[in-house]
């Protein structure tokens, strides 16, 4: 029994298929993070691509390639895999920036706690908001449209056919844009009740001058906070919703770019 089900002949059109994929399952969120092992990883990749070859097989190129073109169109190919990962980044990347801006406001700008997901510092609001994100993402099946469109795009974008001088580079910049009006749209209901509790202790600190606001704000914002997000996450979880069941859309309207 051979250790490999590809005869050798068909190596070379494999790679083809798992620079695609491998690109696309390393970008991917919850997948492709530091979180996940790399054994794990690679094994994911490379079992997905056995999946998705005899899929991809008919779209793949018949003909012998150089060392240098295969290296071209490897590259070519994982950056495409990397574009699609990144149209589901973003949406996670705004839900990081809403909490954020909630953390900061709040008082806990120095609050921080370790994201093994990105390998760095994020605040807390934050961290609780990615959490949230990812049960979301799970509980839809959101993973399960990215292997769908994987598999779709060799219909749509046949290997060596991606034009990185078309229109897709300006559409990422626009899903990149409306990563931040995302963001402030999780964040806005926090901020307007932050906002209201400036005024009224704007109000009262001149009333009572001998109120003490600046220690007074603190557990009260905090309170605040803490009240409205619970009160909100039906509206954040639809907001979640909405965006990942668009992410298919943007995703075929990236396809139609390159």
């Amino acid at each position: 029994m051979p250790v490999f089900p590809l005869p050798i002949d068909k190596f070379e059109l494999f790679l083809v298929c798992l620079a695609r994929v491998g690109a696309l399952m390393g970008s991917l969120p919850i997948f492709g993070t530091g979180t996940v092992p790399s054994q794990i990883r690679i094994g994911l990749a490379l079992f997905t691509a056995l999946v998705v070859y005899p899929v991809a097989e008919p779209y793949l190129p018949r003909v012998a390639l150089e060392p240098a073109s295969l290296a071209v169109l490897l590259g070519a190919e994982a950056i495409l895999g990397l574009m699609v990962g990144f149209t589901a980044r973003l949406v996670f990347t705004a839900v990081e920036l809403g909490g954020t801006i909630i953390g900061y406001q709040m008082g806990f700008a120095a609050a921080n706690v370790f994201d093994p997901q990105n390998q760095r510092q994020v605040s807390l609001i934050s961290q609780f908001q990615n959490m949230m994100a990812i049960l979301i993402f799970l509980a839809l099946d959101v993973h399960h449209l990215f292997f769908e469109a994987i598999v779709r795009s060799y219909a749509v974008l046949t290997p060596g056919s991606i034009n990185l001088a078309g229109e897709a580079v300006p559409f990422l910049m626009k899903l990149a844009g409306h990563m931040f009006s995302l963001g402030v749209q999780f964040s806005a209901p926090i901020l307007a009740v932050l906002l209201l509790s400036g005024l009224v202790l704007g109000v009262l600190a001149r009333v009572f001058p001998q109120l003490n606001v600046f220690l007074l704000s603190f557990p009260l914002n905090i309170g605040i906070s803490f009240l409205v997000i619970g009160l909100t996450l039906n509206l954040v979880a639809a907001l979640l919703s909405r965006e990942f069941a668009a992410l298919e859309d943007h995703i075929m309207a990236l396809f139609l770019a390159l």
